[in-house]
Protein backbone atom coordinates (compact mmCIF):
# COMPACT_ATOMS: atom_id res chain seq x y z
CA UNK A 1 0.00 0.00 0.00
CA UNK A 2 2.99 2.34 0.38
CA UNK A 3 4.28 1.94 -3.19
CA UNK A 4 4.30 5.73 -3.72
CA UNK A 5 6.72 6.30 -0.86
CA UNK A 6 6.67 8.83 1.95
CA UNK A 7 7.40 12.53 2.24
CA UNK A 8 7.54 15.42 4.68
CA UNK A 9 7.20 19.15 4.24
CA UNK A 10 7.01 22.72 5.51
CA UNK A 11 9.19 22.33 8.61
CA UNK A 12 8.52 24.63 11.56
CA UNK A 13 10.50 24.83 14.82
CA UNK A 14 8.02 22.52 16.56
CA UNK A 15 6.84 20.24 13.78
CA UNK A 16 6.52 19.19 10.16
CA UNK A 17 3.95 17.64 7.80
CA UNK A 18 4.20 13.89 7.12
CA UNK A 19 2.69 12.51 3.90
CA UNK A 20 1.89 9.26 2.18
CA UNK A 21 -0.76 8.00 -0.24
CA UNK A 22 -2.12 4.48 -0.26
CA UNK A 23 -2.10 2.28 -3.35
CA UNK A 24 -5.05 -0.11 -2.99
CA UNK A 25 -5.82 -3.17 -5.04
CA UNK A 26 -9.52 -4.04 -5.14
CA UNK A 27 -12.70 -2.04 -5.56
CA UNK A 28 -13.90 -2.48 -2.00
CA UNK A 29 -10.62 -1.11 -0.62
CA UNK A 30 -10.75 1.81 -3.03
CA UNK A 31 -14.20 2.83 -1.85
CA UNK A 32 -13.44 2.52 1.86
CA UNK A 33 -11.73 4.81 4.33
CA UNK A 34 -8.65 3.39 6.03
CA UNK A 35 -6.86 4.22 9.27
CA UNK A 36 -3.10 4.52 8.92
CA UNK A 37 -0.78 4.37 11.91
CA UNK A 38 2.32 6.55 12.06
CA UNK A 39 5.41 6.75 14.23
CA UNK A 40 8.14 9.35 14.72
CA UNK A 41 11.43 8.36 16.36
CA UNK A 42 14.88 9.66 17.15
CA UNK A 43 16.47 6.65 15.42
CA UNK A 44 15.93 4.70 12.19
CA UNK A 45 15.21 1.49 14.12
CA UNK A 46 12.38 3.17 16.06
CA UNK A 47 13.77 2.11 19.43
CA UNK A 48 13.21 5.68 20.72
CA UNK A 49 9.73 6.64 19.57
CA UNK A 50 8.88 10.30 20.15
CA UNK A 51 5.29 10.41 18.90
CA UNK A 52 2.80 8.01 17.34
CA UNK A 53 -0.79 8.16 16.27
CA UNK A 54 -3.41 7.40 13.63
CA UNK A 55 -4.61 9.30 10.58
CA UNK A 56 -7.43 8.75 8.08
CA UNK A 57 -6.86 7.87 4.44
CA UNK A 58 -10.12 8.87 2.76
CA UNK A 59 -11.26 7.98 -0.76
CA UNK A 60 -12.49 11.57 -1.21
CA UNK A 61 -8.83 12.68 -0.96
CA UNK A 62 -7.34 9.88 -3.01
CA UNK A 63 -6.39 7.95 0.15
CA UNK A 64 -3.70 10.53 0.86
CA UNK A 65 -2.49 11.04 4.42
CA UNK A 66 -1.38 14.38 5.89
CA UNK A 67 -0.12 14.34 9.48
CA UNK A 68 0.76 17.73 10.98
CA UNK A 69 3.21 17.08 13.80
CA UNK A 70 3.53 19.49 16.72
CA UNK A 71 5.52 19.38 19.93
CA UNK A 72 8.85 18.34 18.43
CA UNK A 73 12.17 19.87 19.43
CA UNK A 74 13.54 22.63 17.18
CA UNK A 75 16.55 22.15 14.94
CA UNK A 76 16.84 18.38 15.00
CA UNK A 77 16.38 15.34 12.76
CA UNK A 78 13.72 12.65 13.14
CA UNK A 79 12.70 9.41 11.43
CA UNK A 80 9.12 8.50 10.53
CA UNK A 81 7.09 5.67 9.01
CA UNK A 82 3.51 4.61 8.32
CA UNK A 83 1.72 1.28 8.88
CA UNK A 84 -1.49 -0.26 7.52
CA UNK A 85 -2.28 -3.71 8.85
CA UNK A 86 0.95 -5.66 8.61
CA UNK A 87 2.38 -3.40 5.92
CA UNK A 88 5.11 -0.91 6.90
CA UNK A 89 6.26 1.97 4.71
CA UNK A 90 9.81 2.94 3.91
CA UNK A 91 11.43 5.05 6.62
CA UNK A 92 11.64 8.77 5.92
CA UNK A 93 14.01 11.26 7.47
CA UNK A 94 12.86 14.76 8.31
CA UNK A 95 13.79 17.68 10.51
CA UNK A 96 12.42 20.70 12.26
CA UNK A 97 13.50 24.26 11.62
CA UNK A 98 15.68 26.01 14.21
CA UNK A 99 14.06 28.03 16.98
CA UNK A 100 13.11 31.54 15.92
CA UNK A 101 15.96 33.25 17.78
CA UNK A 102 18.71 30.80 16.81
CA UNK A 103 21.39 31.60 14.24
CA UNK A 104 22.46 28.25 12.70
CA UNK A 105 25.99 27.86 11.38
CA UNK A 106 24.74 26.48 8.06
CA UNK A 107 21.73 25.57 5.95
CA UNK A 108 21.87 23.42 2.82
CA UNK A 109 18.93 24.00 0.48
CA UNK A 110 18.36 22.12 -2.76
CA UNK A 111 16.12 23.73 -5.39
CA UNK A 112 14.66 21.88 -8.35
CA UNK A 113 11.88 21.92 -10.95
CA UNK A 114 10.54 20.42 -14.17
CA UNK A 115 10.61 16.63 -14.25
CA UNK A 116 8.85 15.52 -17.43
CA UNK A 117 8.70 11.72 -17.32
CA UNK A 118 9.44 10.98 -20.97
CA UNK A 119 12.41 13.31 -21.26
CA UNK A 120 14.79 11.52 -18.91
CA UNK A 121 15.48 9.29 -15.98
CA UNK A 122 15.50 10.80 -12.50
CA UNK A 123 19.20 10.31 -11.79
CA UNK A 124 19.34 13.88 -10.46
CA UNK A 125 17.15 12.90 -7.52
CA UNK A 126 19.52 10.09 -6.60
CA UNK A 127 22.41 12.55 -6.57
CA UNK A 128 20.40 15.08 -4.58
CA UNK A 129 19.63 12.51 -1.90
CA UNK A 130 23.37 11.81 -1.60
CA UNK A 131 24.00 15.55 -1.13
CA UNK A 132 21.97 15.38 2.12
CA UNK A 133 20.22 18.77 2.05
CA UNK A 134 18.32 20.15 5.02
CA UNK A 135 15.45 21.26 2.79
CA UNK A 136 14.29 20.86 -0.82
CA UNK A 137 12.46 23.72 -2.53
CA UNK A 138 10.46 22.38 -5.48
CA UNK A 139 9.59 25.29 -7.75
CA UNK A 140 7.04 23.84 -10.15
CA UNK A 141 6.17 21.35 -12.90
CA UNK A 142 6.19 18.28 -10.66
CA UNK A 143 4.06 16.55 -13.29
CA UNK A 144 3.39 17.21 -16.97
CA UNK A 145 -0.16 16.82 -18.21
CA UNK A 146 0.73 15.51 -21.68
CA UNK A 147 0.22 12.09 -23.19
CA UNK A 148 3.33 10.42 -24.60
CA UNK A 149 4.06 11.89 -28.06
CA UNK A 150 3.23 9.64 -31.02
CA UNK A 151 6.86 9.63 -32.09
CA UNK A 152 8.61 8.13 -29.08
CA UNK A 153 11.85 7.20 -30.81
CA UNK A 154 13.94 9.85 -29.06
CA UNK A 155 12.34 9.59 -25.63
CA UNK A 156 14.07 8.20 -22.54
CA UNK A 157 10.90 6.37 -21.47
CA UNK A 158 7.19 6.41 -22.17
CA UNK A 159 3.89 6.04 -20.33
CA UNK A 160 0.38 5.02 -21.36
CA UNK A 161 -1.62 7.81 -19.68
CA UNK A 162 -3.83 10.12 -21.72
CA UNK A 163 -3.79 13.92 -21.58
CA UNK A 164 -4.82 14.76 -18.02
CA UNK A 165 -8.17 16.52 -17.67
CA UNK A 166 -9.98 14.78 -14.77
CA UNK A 167 -9.22 14.16 -11.11
CA UNK A 168 -8.54 10.48 -11.86
CA UNK A 169 -6.15 11.52 -14.64
CA UNK A 170 -4.16 13.85 -12.40
CA UNK A 171 -4.05 11.29 -9.59
CA UNK A 172 -2.70 8.72 -12.04
CA UNK A 173 -0.07 11.20 -13.24
CA UNK A 174 1.22 11.82 -9.71
CA UNK A 175 1.24 8.07 -9.10
CA UNK A 176 3.36 7.62 -12.23
CA UNK A 177 5.97 10.16 -11.16
CA UNK A 178 5.99 9.02 -7.54
CA UNK A 179 6.58 5.41 -8.63
CA UNK A 180 10.16 6.37 -9.47
CA UNK A 181 12.54 5.09 -6.75
CA UNK A 182 14.99 7.97 -7.11
CA UNK A 183 12.24 10.55 -6.55
CA UNK A 184 11.00 8.53 -3.57
CA UNK A 185 14.51 8.52 -2.12
CA UNK A 186 14.75 12.31 -2.45
CA UNK A 187 11.41 12.76 -0.68
CA UNK A 188 12.55 10.45 2.13
CA UNK A 189 15.83 12.32 2.61
CA UNK A 190 14.56 15.59 4.11
CA UNK A 191 11.52 17.90 4.21
CA UNK A 192 10.36 19.67 1.07
CA UNK A 193 8.52 22.96 0.51
CA UNK A 194 6.64 22.88 -2.78
CA UNK A 195 5.01 25.35 -5.09
CA UNK A 196 3.56 24.86 -8.56
CA UNK A 197 3.83 26.22 -12.08
CA UNK A 198 1.66 25.53 -15.12
CA UNK A 199 2.04 21.84 -16.00
CA UNK A 200 0.37 20.72 -12.80
CA UNK A 201 -2.75 21.89 -14.67
CA UNK A 202 -2.20 22.94 -18.29
CA UNK A 203 0.64 24.49 -20.26
CA UNK A 204 0.78 28.29 -19.85
CA UNK A 205 -2.56 28.66 -18.07
CA UNK A 206 -3.10 31.98 -16.29
CA UNK A 207 -5.30 32.24 -13.18
CA UNK A 208 -8.82 31.27 -14.28
CA UNK A 209 -8.13 30.93 -17.99
CA UNK A 210 -6.63 28.26 -20.20
CA UNK A 211 -7.09 27.12 -23.75
CA UNK A 212 -10.54 25.60 -23.08
CA UNK A 213 -13.90 27.24 -22.49
CA UNK A 214 -14.03 28.73 -19.01
CA UNK A 215 -16.44 26.35 -17.21
CA UNK A 216 -14.60 23.28 -18.51
CA UNK A 217 -11.22 24.78 -17.70
CA UNK A 218 -12.20 25.74 -14.15
CA UNK A 219 -13.48 22.21 -13.49
CA UNK A 220 -10.21 20.79 -14.83
CA UNK A 221 -8.16 23.27 -12.80
CA UNK A 222 -10.08 22.35 -9.65
CA UNK A 223 -9.36 18.66 -10.25
CA UNK A 224 -5.68 19.41 -10.82
CA UNK A 225 -5.41 21.57 -7.71
CA UNK A 226 -7.09 18.89 -5.61
CA UNK A 227 -4.63 16.30 -6.91
CA UNK A 228 -1.76 18.66 -6.11
CA UNK A 229 -2.89 18.95 -2.50
CA UNK A 230 -3.47 15.21 -2.22
CA UNK A 231 0.02 14.40 -3.43
CA UNK A 232 2.09 17.05 -1.66
CA UNK A 233 3.14 17.42 2.01
CA UNK A 234 1.04 20.56 2.51
CA UNK A 235 -0.59 21.87 5.66
CA UNK A 236 -4.36 22.09 6.02
CA UNK A 237 -3.99 25.89 6.04
CA UNK A 238 -3.45 25.67 2.29
CA UNK A 239 -7.13 24.72 1.92
CA UNK A 240 -9.68 27.51 1.47
CA UNK A 241 -12.03 25.64 3.80
CA UNK A 242 -11.42 22.65 6.07
CA UNK A 243 -12.27 19.25 4.64
CA UNK A 244 -15.00 18.07 3.93
CA UNK A 245 -16.24 21.57 3.04
CA UNK A 246 -13.22 22.26 0.87
CA UNK A 247 -13.77 23.91 -2.49
CA UNK A 248 -11.01 23.53 -5.04
CA UNK A 249 -11.30 26.99 -6.57
CA UNK A 250 -8.33 28.23 -4.52
CA UNK A 251 -5.26 26.90 -2.72
CA UNK A 252 -3.03 28.97 -0.46
CA UNK A 253 0.33 28.11 -2.00
CA UNK A 254 2.36 31.25 -1.28
CA UNK A 255 3.72 31.20 2.26
CA UNK A 256 6.84 31.77 4.36
CA UNK A 257 9.34 29.45 6.02
CA UNK A 258 11.78 30.81 8.58
CA UNK A 259 15.11 29.11 9.33
CA UNK A 260 15.94 30.79 12.61
CA UNK A 261 17.69 34.09 12.03
CA UNK A 262 19.66 32.68 9.11
CA UNK A 263 17.06 32.70 6.32
CA UNK A 264 13.50 33.77 5.64
CA UNK A 265 12.07 31.96 2.62
CA UNK A 266 9.18 33.63 0.78
CA UNK A 267 7.67 30.88 -1.41
CA UNK A 268 5.66 32.44 -4.22
CA UNK A 269 2.76 31.46 -6.51
CA UNK A 270 3.15 32.77 -10.04
CA UNK A 271 0.08 31.06 -11.57
CA UNK A 272 -3.06 31.52 -9.52
CA UNK A 273 -3.35 35.32 -9.65
CA UNK A 274 -1.56 36.43 -12.81
CA UNK A 275 -2.95 38.48 -15.68
CA UNK A 276 -3.55 36.68 -19.00
CA UNK A 277 -0.38 36.77 -21.11
CA UNK A 278 0.06 39.90 -23.23
CA UNK A 279 -1.34 39.73 -26.76
CA UNK A 280 -2.19 36.03 -26.43
CA UNK A 281 -5.29 34.92 -28.30
CA UNK A 282 -7.92 33.19 -26.14
CA UNK A 283 -7.71 29.72 -27.71
CA UNK A 284 -3.95 29.47 -28.24
CA UNK A 285 -2.15 26.41 -26.88
CA UNK A 286 0.73 28.44 -25.43
CA UNK A 287 1.69 32.00 -24.58
CA UNK A 288 4.52 32.24 -27.08
CA UNK A 289 6.53 35.38 -27.77
CA UNK A 290 5.76 38.79 -29.23
CA UNK A 291 7.60 41.72 -30.74
CA UNK A 292 7.92 44.22 -27.94
CA UNK A 293 6.93 47.21 -30.05
CA UNK A 294 3.94 45.40 -31.54
CA UNK A 295 2.26 44.52 -28.21
CA UNK A 296 1.03 47.56 -26.28
CA UNK A 297 -0.40 45.31 -23.55
CA UNK A 298 3.11 44.55 -22.30
CA UNK A 299 3.48 48.07 -20.92
CA UNK A 300 0.12 48.12 -19.09
CA UNK A 301 0.96 49.04 -15.46
CA UNK A 302 -2.01 47.04 -14.18
CA UNK A 303 -0.58 43.75 -15.42
CA UNK A 304 0.57 41.48 -12.59
CA UNK A 305 2.47 38.22 -12.24
CA UNK A 306 1.74 37.66 -8.53
CA UNK A 307 -1.58 39.44 -8.07
CA UNK A 308 -2.15 42.52 -5.91
CA UNK A 309 -2.68 40.67 -2.62
CA UNK A 310 0.48 38.57 -2.99
CA UNK A 311 2.49 41.62 -4.03
CA UNK A 312 1.39 43.39 -0.85
CA UNK A 313 2.09 40.29 1.25
CA UNK A 314 5.61 40.04 -0.19
CA UNK A 315 6.24 43.76 0.29
CA UNK A 316 5.24 43.44 3.94
CA UNK A 317 7.53 40.43 4.36
CA UNK A 318 10.50 42.24 2.86
CA UNK A 319 9.78 45.25 5.05
CA UNK A 320 9.75 42.99 8.10
CA UNK A 321 13.07 41.42 7.04
CA UNK A 322 14.65 44.84 6.63
CA UNK A 323 13.26 46.24 9.88
CA UNK A 324 15.16 43.65 11.92
CA UNK A 325 18.31 42.81 9.91
CA UNK A 326 19.79 40.84 12.81
CA UNK A 327 16.72 38.59 12.67
CA UNK A 328 17.08 37.81 8.95
CA UNK A 329 20.49 37.35 7.34
CA UNK A 330 19.12 36.13 3.99
CA UNK A 331 15.77 36.98 2.40
CA UNK A 332 14.99 34.25 -0.15
CA UNK A 333 12.39 34.66 -2.89
CA UNK A 334 11.67 31.14 -4.14
CA UNK A 335 9.50 31.36 -7.26
CA UNK A 336 8.83 29.66 -10.56
CA UNK A 337 10.96 31.10 -13.35
CA UNK A 338 13.79 33.39 -14.41
CA UNK A 339 13.20 36.80 -12.83
CA UNK A 340 15.91 38.77 -14.64
CA UNK A 341 15.22 40.00 -18.17
CA UNK A 342 16.42 38.24 -21.28
CA UNK A 343 16.76 40.81 -24.03
CA UNK A 344 16.90 38.73 -27.20
CA UNK A 345 18.98 39.93 -30.17
CA UNK A 346 15.85 39.45 -32.30
CA UNK A 347 13.83 41.85 -30.15
CA UNK A 348 11.20 39.25 -29.25
CA UNK A 349 9.74 39.09 -25.75
CA UNK A 350 8.61 35.86 -24.12
CA UNK A 351 5.30 36.50 -22.43
CA UNK A 352 4.79 33.66 -19.93
CA UNK A 353 7.68 34.59 -17.62
CA UNK A 354 8.60 37.85 -15.87
CA UNK A 355 9.58 39.45 -19.20
CA UNK A 356 5.88 39.39 -20.02
CA UNK A 357 5.05 41.28 -16.82
CA UNK A 358 7.52 44.20 -16.70
CA UNK A 359 5.32 46.37 -14.47
CA UNK A 360 4.96 43.55 -11.93
CA UNK A 361 8.70 42.99 -11.98
CA UNK A 362 9.36 46.70 -11.53
CA UNK A 363 7.09 46.79 -8.47
CA UNK A 364 8.93 43.86 -6.90
CA UNK A 365 12.29 45.51 -7.60
CA UNK A 366 11.03 48.74 -6.06
CA UNK A 367 9.94 46.78 -3.00
CA UNK A 368 13.40 45.23 -2.57
CA UNK A 369 15.13 48.57 -3.19
CA UNK A 370 12.82 50.49 -0.86
CA UNK A 371 13.13 48.12 2.08
CA UNK A 372 16.69 46.94 1.40
CA UNK A 373 16.78 43.64 3.29
CA UNK A 374 20.25 42.62 4.43
CA UNK A 375 20.77 40.12 1.59
CA UNK A 376 18.21 39.19 -1.07
CA UNK A 377 18.45 36.11 -3.29
CA UNK A 378 15.95 34.93 -5.92
CA UNK A 379 15.61 31.26 -6.88
CA UNK A 380 13.76 30.03 -9.96
CA UNK A 381 13.23 27.19 -12.41
CA UNK A 382 10.89 26.63 -15.40
CA UNK A 383 13.26 27.46 -18.29
CA UNK A 384 15.26 24.18 -18.14
CA UNK A 385 18.52 26.12 -18.09
CA UNK A 386 20.99 27.31 -15.46
CA UNK A 387 21.20 31.09 -15.15
CA UNK A 388 23.13 33.23 -12.66
CA UNK A 389 22.30 36.93 -12.74
CA UNK A 390 22.94 40.22 -11.04
CA UNK A 391 19.58 41.77 -10.17
CA UNK A 392 19.59 45.51 -10.82
CA UNK A 393 17.24 48.06 -9.29
CA UNK A 394 16.07 48.90 -12.83
CA UNK A 395 15.81 45.79 -14.99
CA UNK A 396 16.42 47.82 -18.15
CA UNK A 397 19.43 49.77 -16.86
CA UNK A 398 22.60 47.74 -16.28
CA UNK A 399 24.19 50.80 -14.67
CA UNK A 400 21.59 50.86 -11.87
CA UNK A 401 22.56 49.46 -8.44
CA UNK A 402 22.72 45.71 -7.87
CA UNK A 403 20.13 44.92 -5.18
CA UNK A 404 19.93 41.10 -5.27
CA UNK A 405 21.36 37.93 -6.78
CA UNK A 406 19.53 35.32 -8.83
CA UNK A 407 20.08 31.60 -9.36
CA UNK A 408 17.68 29.98 -11.81
CA UNK A 409 18.10 26.22 -11.88
CA UNK A 410 17.86 23.79 -14.77
CA UNK A 411 15.36 20.94 -15.02
CA UNK A 412 15.48 17.54 -13.39
CA UNK A 413 14.72 15.90 -16.76
CA UNK A 414 12.80 18.24 -19.10
CA UNK A 415 14.63 19.23 -22.27
CA UNK A 416 15.79 22.78 -22.78
CA UNK A 417 14.55 23.10 -26.36
CA UNK A 418 17.43 25.35 -27.38
CA UNK A 419 21.16 25.24 -28.14
CA UNK A 420 24.13 26.57 -26.24
CA UNK A 421 25.04 28.82 -29.17
CA UNK A 422 21.67 30.55 -28.90
CA UNK A 423 21.98 30.83 -25.12
CA UNK A 424 25.49 32.30 -25.49
CA UNK A 425 24.10 34.91 -27.85
CA UNK A 426 21.46 35.90 -25.28
CA UNK A 427 24.10 36.12 -22.54
CA UNK A 428 26.28 38.40 -24.67
CA UNK A 429 23.26 40.65 -25.14
CA UNK A 430 22.55 40.85 -21.38
CA UNK A 431 25.47 42.06 -19.25
CA UNK A 432 23.67 41.17 -16.00
CA UNK A 433 23.77 37.46 -16.97
CA UNK A 434 26.89 35.96 -15.41
CA UNK A 435 26.29 32.35 -16.45
CA UNK A 436 23.85 30.67 -18.84
CA UNK A 437 23.90 26.95 -19.68
CA UNK A 438 21.21 24.88 -21.37
CA UNK A 439 23.05 21.58 -21.80
CA UNK A 440 22.83 20.20 -18.26
CA UNK A 441 20.01 18.58 -16.30
CA UNK A 442 19.96 18.58 -12.52
CA UNK A 443 19.28 20.92 -9.60
CA UNK A 444 20.89 23.59 -7.47
CA UNK A 445 22.44 23.35 -4.02
CA UNK A 446 22.69 26.50 -1.91
CA UNK A 447 25.07 26.29 1.06
CA UNK A 448 24.13 29.18 3.31
CA UNK A 449 26.04 30.50 6.33
CA UNK A 450 25.65 33.80 8.21
CA UNK A 451 28.50 35.25 6.11
CA UNK A 452 28.25 33.56 2.70
CA UNK A 453 25.87 32.05 0.15
CA UNK A 454 27.43 29.46 -2.22
CA UNK A 455 25.35 27.96 -5.02
CA UNK A 456 26.43 24.84 -6.89
CA UNK A 457 24.48 24.15 -10.09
Amino acid sequence: PFALGVASGDPAPDGVVLWTRLVLADAAQLQAAHTVRWEVAHDARFAKIVQKGEAPALPQLGHSVHVELRGLAPGRWYHYRFMLGDAVSAVGRTRTAPAAGDLPDALRVAFASCQRWEHGQYAAWRHLAADQPDLVLFLGDYIYEYATPKNASDLARTHSLKLATTLADYRDRYALHKSDPALQAAHATCPWAVTWDDHEVQNDYAAGAGRDDTPHFLAMRGAAWQAFYENMPLRATSLARPFPDTRWDALQVYRRLRWGRLAHIHLLDGRQYRTWQACRTPDSASAGAVRGGACAELADPARTYLGAAQEQWLDAGLASDAAAPDATRWSVLAQQTLFSPRHYPSGTVTTDNWDGYPAGRARLLQSVARHAPRNTVLLGGDIHQNYVCRVHADADRPDSPVIASEFCGTSISSRSGTTQDKVDAVARHNPHVLLARCDLRGYGIADITPERWTTTL
